[in-house]
């Protein structure tokens, strides 16, 4: 997640770049044939655009607003994980009076949100991080660590062998390690290492992880209504496409040479929506690793440093990324 003062204006527009080609085409060839091939009738009424126009903007910011709706959400989200977390690192040493049980619960549990954040990066058909801009930027400014390195090797630092490789034969990783970390304070409360009220509230804490998680997998398996975002980029295109048609006549009034600023002026506004466009695309899905998402893999890091101080547990660094990059 881009959290520093704000976008740079070369580098918006260079990420952007690809939708102003087509629209500098269009309002080029419409100007052409305005101004040298005489076709007059090659225009449009400015109220027909006006209205177009007011249709795109009131979309766009029905889909922005839905798309920022949704990473708030999402942060929502991990926020609440994280504050579950905490509790459950507290707990865990002060409620078992079985230390030795103890670093299990805990390097499980670290587990257990390693294995939800590589299911929530698993790519979606409907997801933008793979798009052209979006890639570009992410191999030039920052790594998506459950990209580069493999599941296996991440549960390694948590777990035995044995049950990492169970785990890896199962569908559902985060619910095959919940059902572990239960049967385990299970465990603990019938050989009395666990109270009645400290085992219910183990249990409750449990209770409070899956739901978080389940509130994230809804966020990623549910998208932004398609019907909703193919009508919000035919809009768009379509305004930013006829633009240059309304434009050139109102500057061929003023002057017959100053139609040709109807393609820079077209081409800016144009750029506006479309870029709009890009920005709400980009940003509906918190949790597809783009630059705009949620840093759930900085947050899990973030975590496994304090409960691993909490428990005077070893930690080992994750893999460094590579030079010049940060990780999301």
């Amino acid at each position: 997640m881009h959290i520093g003062k704000s976008y740079g204006l070369f580098e918006f527009v260079h990420w952007t770049r690809r939708r102003v080609y087509p629209l500098a085409a269009c309002a080029g060839t419409a100007v052409a044939l305005y101004q040298l091939g005489g076709w007059h009738w090659l225009s449009l009424p400015w109220p027909v655009l006006a209205l177009l126009g007011t249709a795109a903007s009131f979309i766009v910011g029905f889909k922005n607003a839905q798309s920022y709706g949704r990473t708030v959400e999402a942060q929502q989200i991990w926020s609440s994980l994280a504050a579950a977390s905490r509790h459950w690192g507290l707990i865990c040493r002060d409620f078992p009076t079985n230390e030795r049980a103890i670093p299990a619960l805990v390097t499980r549990h670290l587990a257990w949100l390693t294995a939800v954040r590589y299911q929530l990066r698993a790519p979606r058909v409907w997801e933008a991080a793979a798009a052209a801009p979006n890639a570009e930027y992410r191999e030039r400014m920052f790594d998506v660590a459950e990209r580069s390195v493999p599941l296996e090797a991440e549960l390694a630092r948590y777990l035995p062998p044995d049950t990492v490789a169970h785990l890896l034969t199962v569908d559902d990783v985060p619910a095959a390690l919940m059902s572990l970390q239960s049967r385990a304070i299970r465990d603990l409360f019938h050989d009395q290492a666990l109270q009645m009220l400290q085992y219910a509230e183990l249990q409750k804490t449990l209770k409070d992880l899956i739901d978080q998680h389940a509130r994230a997998q809804r966020l990623k398996n549910f998208p932004y209504p398609r019907q909703y975002a193919i009508v919000n980029s035919l809009f768009v295109w379509l305004f930013a496409l006829l633009l240059p048609l309304g434009m050139v006549r109102e500057f061929a009034r003023l002057d017959g040479q100053m139609a040709w600023l109807a393609v820079p002026f077209s081409v800016l506004i144009g750029w506006m929506y479309l870029a709009l466009d890009q920005v709400g695309a980009s940003t509906e899905n918190p949790f597809e690793g783009s630059a705009n998402d949620v840093p759930i893999t900085s947050l899990s890091r973030a975590i496994e440093v304090e409960l691993s101080a909490l428990h005077r547990l070893p930690h080992a660094p994750p893999p460094a990324p590579p030079a010049g990059h940060i990780v999301l």
